[in-house]
């Protein structure tokens, strides 16, 4: 079972719940724990400029408090770099931010940004010992880049692959799985480690779970949808169940 992809369990939209009132109820913090007893492997949590759900004292708390290990989500900026650098989470995976987006729309393009990736990732790595993650598309020079930078893990969008699933657009969905599949591969080959989210179901994630080099997924939205109905833990351990089918 060790090599089954690890689920991470993204909290950011128990803090927009909250944050849409006030106050401090519902508790990301309280949605991490239940997270971990329902066998999650690590937490994600998107500290975004605008702080639109996370906030910093969610992050502290979350350092403080879990057990699991917290991949802080981050724009490449001055600003996240010194808070990541605080805290010192031991992942940190950068992602493309825009103000004005619902959520994350696509990956980072690593090589067009490269000059302004690149001191990121060595500060992070050098001055807080924290794995670096860069949230990409499928695509095999972002793959180079990413490795190039020195990034150690990758992570790969896949809200489009989803978005043709329930478009019903069949052979749209299998071309793009397979270029998560012959992403997962290069990547792979340049001694990245892979992971991959966005926009993952209960119906759409077993063939992503399947490839051989997937080693961890970041679910979330749907995740925190699904725990109004059956409850978060359940959620969490029918996903997790799903995973397990799709490589046994």
């Amino acid at each position: 079972m060790s090599d089954l992809p690890r689920l991470g369990v993204n909290i950011d939209h128990v803090a927009t719940i909250r944050n849409a009132r006030g106050g401090d109820h519902p508790d990301p913090v309280r949605a991490a724990r239940l997270a971990a007893e329902a066998g999650a492997e690590g937490i994600t949590a998107h500290l975004r400029e605008d702080r639109r759900h996370i906030g910093d004292n969610d992050i502290q708390r979350l350092v403080d408090e879990i057990d699991l290990p917290l991949n802080l989500e981050m724009a490449a900026t001055d600003e996240m770099v010194e808070i990541a650098l605080r805290h010192r989470p031991p992942h940190c995976c950068i992602v493309p931010e825009k103000r004005e987006e619902r959520t994350t729309e696509g990956g980072l393009d690593a090589a067009r940004h490269h000059n302004q990736l690149a001191p990121v990732v060595r500060r992070l790595r050098e001055e807080g010992g924290i794995r670096v993650s860069l949230f990409i598309e499928p695509d095999p020079v972002q793959v180079a880049v990413a490795s190039a930078l020195g990034a150690e893990v990758v992570e790969f969008h896949t809200g489009r692959y989803v978005e043709h699933v329930f478009a019903g657009e069949t052979k749209d969905s299998e071309a793009e799985l397979e270029r998560i599949r012959d992403a997962a591969t290069d990547g792979a080959g340049r001694g990245l480690e892979i992971h991959a989210g966005h926009g993952l179901t209960f119906d759409t994630v077993k063939p992503v779970a399947a490839i051989a080099e997937m080693r961890e997924l970041n679910i979330g939205h749907f995740l925190m949808g699904e725990a109004i109905f059956i409850g978060l833990e359940e959620a969490i351990r029918r996903m997790k169940a799903l995973i397990a089918e799709a490589r046994a």
